[in-house]
């Protein structure tokens, strides 16, 4: 039996994420990875994160505090004194749910385990068209980052970065997770609440759009 390269997921719980996972999942022995940094919604993302980890059957998992990120601020994500917008889909400059170079910090994070349990690639499911002014998703910073890998690791390892979605839209990525069977009723994207989507926010407006366009229903609104 062929050995399957390992890989480390970046998995926030959110649908593009999880859509991510599914690719991975094809070819790679997962072990997923998740961040608490002090985000609104920090408990509904790790209860999403454990249930797709669930789904998958992946046993090595590991979840990170991040509290410092919400002491900096700077994000209406992390900051109480920074309102959450409501969604709008034509909005200029970058948004104040940016969490100033996070994934730059998970990434770091997702390269130590990597090295650490010899894993091949690190899938990570930033989609650039869906938010472009957000300057961590462009396909340049991953590029870079590849490189800073190269340089700055035990070049046997040969980990790479891997964005499978990143150059896709939304609905694109809606479609996708429903042809690879992703668990898109265990995923969430609200900024906001707790218990239910807000159905106002950035993620939920960019949400709700993308199901439309993907001519599908969105199975968490069931």
């Amino acid at each position: 039996m062929k050995i399957k390269p390992k890989a480390v997921v970046l998995v926030s719980g959110g649908l593009d994420s999880c859509v991510t996972a599914a690719i991975a999942n094809q070819t790679c022995e997962l072990s997923f990875l998740h961040a608490n940094y002090g985000q609104r919604t920090e408990q509904k993302e790790l209860s999403a994160f454990n249930k797709i980890a669930d789904y998958y059957n992946v046993k090595n998992r590991l979840v990170s505090e991040l509290k410092w990120l919400k002491k900096i601020g700077g994000s209406s994500l992390t900051d109480d004194k920074v309102i959450i917008p409501n969604g709008n889909l034509n909005r200029k400059g970058i948004p104040s749910t940016y969490v100033p170079f996070r994934n730059a910090v998970l990434l770091s994070m997702a390269v130590s385990w990597a090295e650490t349990i010899s894993a091949d690639f690190i899938f990570i499911g930033t989609v650039a068209q869906d938010i472009p002014n957000y300057p961590d998703t462009k396909p340049e910073f991953f590029r870079v980052f590849n490189k800073l890998i190269k340089v700055g690791t035990n070049t046997a390892t040969g980990t790479k970065i891997i964005t499978p979605i990143n150059n896709l839209e939304k609905s694109e990525v809606i479609k996708l997770g429903i042809k690879l069977i992703a668990p898109l009723n265990l995923t969430w994207s609200c900024y906001k609440n707790n218990k239910t989507p807000c159905n106002k926010c950035d993620a939920c407006i960019r949400r709700a759009n993308a199901f439309k366009l993907a001519k599908t229903k969105d199975p968490v609104l069931d």
